[in-house]
């Protein structure tokens, strides 16, 4: 359930805790497959579905970076300010890839506040951990911790 926040303050006294759980989402091999051409990581775990059920992992996998790109989708899913026009990317600080995510496994994003600082231009930066979960793994597929920046 999406949650609302209607102001960056009212999101920023969530710090330390955990802010909200995105629905969970299937990674297609269609997206495997458009994020191999976008960019240039053809590797046969990937897109080989033939090779792949015979390989490490008995099915194509989808890229790392595939995972750790559909943070912004977790955000947009899992919660939102209301009086905040934008948020944009400012960096990371440490990402680790736990599990392989086979295609059509399910992932969700579980979101902590860890910081939350005031900025130039009526803004707040904000460093996340978010936990990638694949649904009835032992280990998260991901766990990455993220700076964002929203304005007012």
């Amino acid at each position: 359930m999406k949650k609302t926040f209607q102001t960056l303050e009212d999101l920023a006294a969530c710090v330390g805790q955990e802010v909200a759980v995105s629905d969970w989402l299937v990674v297609t091999q269609a997206q495997v497959n458009q994020f191999a051409e976008a960019t240039g990581d053809h590797q046969w775990i990937h897109v080989d579905v033939e090779r792949a059920k015979a390989g490490p992992f008995g099915a194509p996998i989808a890229h790392g970076f595939l995972t750790l790109s559909l943070l912004p989708k977790f955000y947009e899913n899992a919660f939102d300010v209301t009086e905040s026009r934008m948020g944009v990317n400012y960096g990371l600080n440490r990402v680790r890839f736990m599990s392989p995510v086979p295609v059509n496994s399910r992932l969700r994003g579980r979101m902590k506040l860890l910081t939350a600082e005031p900025i130039a231009g009526d803004g707040l930066q904000m460093t996340w951990e978010t936990t990638i979960e694949l649904e009835g793994a032992a280990k998260p597929a991901c766990v990455a911790e993220s700076v964002v920046r929203r304005y007012k």
